[in-house]
Order: C-alpha cells, then sequence, then structure tokens
C-alpha cells in the first residue's frame, strides 16, 4: 500500500464518521508529514514499526515542535494506524504503546463577572456591526459556543419561542442549550434593525454576516473580539474560547451538575470538561472558605 493510498482510505474513513472538514485537513497535513519522513527511509505504512515512531517523534522534537504539536501529530498517527488495523491491512497498532509527551496543564483565561460585564456592556449599538458583534458575543457567553459554532449558526439557529439554540457542534453532533434573556434581546435586535442592513439578496441563511453579507469566518469572530477587548481595555489573551471557559466556570461556580455542563458544552467526555472547568487556588480557597462547615 503506498502512502497516498492509505491516506486517502483513512480520509475516507474520517468522513464518513461526520468529522469536520477544518479536522479532516489538520490530520491530512501531520500524516503527510509522517509519509514525507518514511519515504526518504523507504517504510511504506505497513512497514512502520513501534520502534520507527519513536525515532519520528524524536525527530519532530529535535525539529523544535513544542509538545501540543508532538502529541497532536501523535494522535493523528495512531488513529492512522487504528484505521489500517480495524481494515486488515496490519495485525496490530504500533502506535499503541507510543507515549505522547507530557504537557503541563495551563488554566484557561476565565473572565470574572465584572470583565464579562465590561466587555458585553461596551459594544456600542449605533452602526450594523457593532448591533451584530453585541448579539454575536452575548450569545457566545451565554450558551458557550466555539468560534466555528458561532459561524455554523443559521437564523432558524435561533428559536425565540422555546428560548433555546440549535448548534451545529464538533462531528455535525447537534446540542440544544437555553439561551438567556439578555441574549435573546440582543440577538432580536439585531434580526429587527441591523441583519437586513448587511444582508445581500435573499439567499443567505447564516445568522451573522460580514459587511459584505457573507457569513462569517471565525477569525473574523476573534478578530472582532480582539478590538472590544481592547475598547473595555480587559488584560490580553481573551479569545472567543476565553468566553467559552467563562461560561463552564460561572455555571461550575453557580451550582450547576458537571454533566449537565458536559451536555451544554458538547463535550463527548466528562474529563474534557473537569479541564473547562479548573479554576485557579485561591479561587478554591476562597469558595471552600464560604461553603464548608469546618472551614
Amino acid at each position: 500500500m503506498s502512502w497516498s493510498t492509505a491516506l486517502d482510505a483513512y480520509d475516507s474513513e474520517l468522513v464518513a464518521r461526520g468529522v469536520a472538514p477544518r479536522s479532516r485537513q489538520a490530520y491530512a497535513t501531520d500524516l503527510a508529514q509522517l509519509a514525507d519522513w518514511a519515504e526518504g527511509r523507504s517504510l511504506e505504512p505497513e512497514g512502520v514499526a513501534y520502534k520507527d515512531l519513536r525515532r519520528y517523534a524524536a525527530h519532530l522534537s529535535q525539529s523544535g515542535a513544542a509538545k501540543a504539536t508532538v502529541a497532536r501529530k501523535l494522535a493523528a498517527i495512531r488513529g492512522l494506524y487504528d484505521s489500517l488495523r480495524r481494515s486488515g491491512q496490519i495485525p496490530q497498532n504500533p502506535a499503541d504503546l507510543l507515549s505522547a509527551p507530557k504537557r503541563g496543564q495551563k488554566l484557561p483565561r476565565v473572565l470574572n463577572h465584572d470583565e464579562v460585564e465590561a466587555l458585553l456592556d461596551r459594544i456600542p449599538a449605533h452602526t450594523p456591526l457593532e448591533v451584530r458583534d453585541r448579539a454575536m458575543f452575548e450569545l457566545a457567553y451565554s450558551c458557550g459556543l466555539r468560534s466555528e459554532e458561532v459561524t455554523t449558526l443559521d437564523v432558524v439557529s435561533v428559536e425565540f419561542d422555546s428560548e433555546q439554540l440549535r448548534i451545529e457542534g464538533k462531528g455535525s453532533k447537534t446540542r440544544i442549550v437555553p439561551i438567556g434573556e439578555p441574549a435573546q434581546r440582543a440577538v432580536a435586535r439585531y434580526l429587527e434593525t441591523a441583519r437586513h442592513a448587511l444582508q445581500r439578496g435573499e439567499g443567505e441563511k447564516a445568522l451573522f454576516l460580514s459587511k459584505a453579507g457573507k457569513r462569517l469566518s471565525p477569525s473574523d469572530v476573534s478578530r472582532r473580539l480582539t478590538k472590544w477587548v481592547r475598547n473595555a481595555a480587559l488584560a490580553g489573551g481573551v479569545s472567543p474560547h476565553a468566553l467559552r471557559h467563562s461560561f463552564a466556570t460561572h455555571l461550575l461556580e453557580g451550582g450547576a451538575d458537571l454533566r449537565a455542563i458536559q451536555e451544554l458544552l458538547g463535550h463527548a467526555s466528562v474529563s474534557t470538561t473537569q479541564i473547562y472547568t479548573r479554576v485557579e487556588p485561591s479561587r478554591l480557597r476562597a469558595q471552600y472558605a464560604r461553603s464548608h462547615p469546618r472551614a
């Protein structure tokens, strides 16, 4: 089997599993690098052994790749060889015993309640783009959205009667989450007063439109958030994902069950949710002092 055949077959499997195009492209890029390295050593896909993958991992580290990058590439390799094993091309996965480099887990940037209010309340609502941005970030915080999820929302995704939002998440999985009142008001105002000013024709279904009347990209969402973070004079490091982290942490602090937060975030595993909702030791101590009868 050639590398191109193996990688094409794996990509077809990812398509069948509903993996998002961006994720498939990332896998393809990582695995193409492995293919180049292996072909330079006359190794075909089914001829790669555990010791070869260890050498490849060492090669990545020596090339200056960050630990997180090496771990991601090794995960892609593990997925490829799992696919080859399931299809009977190889008897066992040579990457099964391959350990990823240990990564220090950084706490996500979490805004406190005052910072969230400062950010959202200081987005003016004078122009269509400002009204759009206020609605967009109110909704992102209210529903814990990824930036990609913000851009895939359609007008029909907002269900005002039931006060909920239908979200197309990772792997084309749909989840439904409640929308808070401030977000409902902001989105309703955007639809009533601003979206038609951005719309060009009747065919675009996207909820949030660019100046050109097109669906926004995740980079557009990040760029606009950076603008309003500066406007609110907040410290840096506030990304759309920081709003998602803050959503999860504030729910946890308010007493929400971790399993409920997992469903709202659309996580397949609760262990991922635990990372999102980890809080700083000082905040833990403060909560302990307030809550524990023997504190």
